[in-house]
């Protein structure tokens, strides 16, 4: 197993989330109200992809990834917390796990 195992699968579940609010939040009544957190949620998912990637291939700049996506994830998690769907709730608290574990590996 990985060193980086835990955050492989924090970055993995926080793809989900993310991929199932962003699918979520263009079936709203007002999807102009959800514009940030879609996209958001695009760039939190494709950031979280690749650090997992990273991770398994043991990249040279696996800290300075995870740095980013810890910051993505922040922004993401702070984005779809303000909105009361189940699905924007469950990506932040993806977002938000995903980070403090990314954040760790950045540390």
């Amino acid at each position: 197993m990985s060193n980086y195992q835990k955050a492989i699968d924090a970055c993995l579940r926080c793809v989900e989330a993310c991929e199932n609010c962003f699918d979520a939040c263009l079936q709203e009544d007002d999807v102009k109200h959800m514009v940030s957190c879609i996209r958001l949620d695009r760039e939190c998912a494709d950031i979280c992809a690749y650090t997992a990637q990273a991770m398994q291939r043991n990249s040279p700049f696996v800290r300075d990834i995870a740095k980013l996506c810890a910051e993505v994830c922040q922004a993401c998690g702070d984005e779809c917390q303000k909105h009361d769907h189940d699905h924007c709730q469950q990506c932040a608290e993806a977002c938000y796990e995903c980070a403090k574990v990314c954040r760790e590996i950045a540390a």
